[in-house]
């Protein structure tokens, strides 16, 4: 299900290529109201790959592995969305676990976020969700997020953060708190099935009367913390997660958190209070894990605006943000598979 044969590739990202290239631009033009916004997904990219990109592979999040298993749905979304995969039934998924940055070869125990994406459906129904660690956003806009890349970018002269750069931004942006308070206070788990991904952005749920619910969604662990990891192995974490899918699959409880007339489903930098309705809608079962170049999953890029029928995003700037810096990273190692500049087994 997962294998992918390194031939095909040049050929699968040859096609791709031309529609991701104007993807990024248009979907970056609408989220910055049509050519107000003064940041570019090119801007943001570049600053990501930090004048050293590391061809054929992600601008963020670059170090990765395949997933591969069943959305196992309890039916009870069914009264709130019309999509397929929320009918009480079982969808196969690809997906991605990964760290956060550009390095493919960074430390796992080194990185401050973990993520889970998938990919579900086909077609119209398609499904895929980039899940992350953090709760909430730091900022608000675009140009809020590139100016935070910007203070938390290392100096080109030290190869160092600017201690007082950050502070200066942190101090220009208060609604950055409930992200510093939720870094403050996380502690990495000794395994990535033991973390909680979430949604981050808002989108909305609409029933067969076209009724739209806002909703954020988390996945949750079933297990608990793993085992001490030996902190020399540069692959620590995904070599956990290997040997523990091996003896039995690894399952999440995707849990929806439902939004009131209080909350503002355009800011994910809010975290919404406790007491609002939580669901679970049923279980991610990751049956299988394997390296990402035995896997299929870095042909996919995991947009966070392909959403099924039954769904649909919210006007929160930062998603459209993330959707468009996603479809620039994929069109720029696209064409690097192309014209054969990476390693096949990226």
């Amino acid at each position: 299900m997962l294998k992918q044969k390194p031939s095909a590739l040049p050929l699968r990202y040859a096609i791709i290529l031309g529609a991701v290239g104007g993807l990024g631009a248009l979907i970056f033009a609408v989220a910055g109201g049509l050519g107000q916004s003064a940041v570019t997904a090119q801007d943001f990219v570049d600053l990501q790959e930090g004048g050293n990109p590391h061809l054929g592979f992600r601008r963020a999040h670059a170090k990765g592995f395949c997933i591969a298993g069943e959305f196992v749905s309890n039916g009870s979304l069914q009264p709130f969305s019309t999509a397929p995969m929320f009918a009480a039934s079982s969808t196969p998924f690809v997906g991605r676990i990964s760290i956060a940055g550009n390095n493919p070869t960074a430390p796992d125990l080194n990185a401050p976020v973990r993520s889970l994406a998938l990919s579900l459906g086909e077609g119209a129904n398609r499904w895929q969700t980039a899940m992350n660690t953090p709760p909430v956003m730091a900022v608000v806009t675009p140009e809020a997020f590139y100016e935070q890349l910007q203070a938390l970018s290392p100096d080109p002269e030290t190869g160092e953060r600017n201690p007082e750069r950050i502070r200066a931004f942190f101090a220009e942006h208060p609604e950055t708190q409930t992200f510093r308070n939720w870094q403050a206070g996380y502690t990495p788990s000794n395994s990535f099935a033991t973390e909680i991904y979430h949604s981050i952005n808002a989108f909305y749920l609409i029933n067969e009367n076209g009724e739209r619910q806002a909703v954020r969604w988390a996945a949750m662990p079933t297990v608990n913390n793993g085992e001490p990891l030996n902190s020399d192995d540069t692959n620590a974490l995904q070599n956990e997660f290997f040997n523990r899918v091996e003896s039995a699959p690894v399952a999440f409880d995707l849990t929806f958190t439902f939004a009131s007339g209080a909350d503002d489903e355009t800011n994910p930098t809010v975290l919404w209070p406790s007491e609002r309705r939580n669901m679970i809608a049923g279980q991610i079962v990751v049956q299988k894990a394997v390296p990402e170049g035995e896997g299929n999953c870095n042909n996919i890029n995991f947009d966070p605006l392909i959403l099924p029928t039954g769904m649909a995003a919210t006007a929160d700037p930062i998603l459209r943000a993330r959707s468009a810096a996603y479809a620039e990273s994929y069109r720029r190692r696209a064409r690097e598979h192309l014209l054969q500049q990476a390693p096949e087994n990226n």
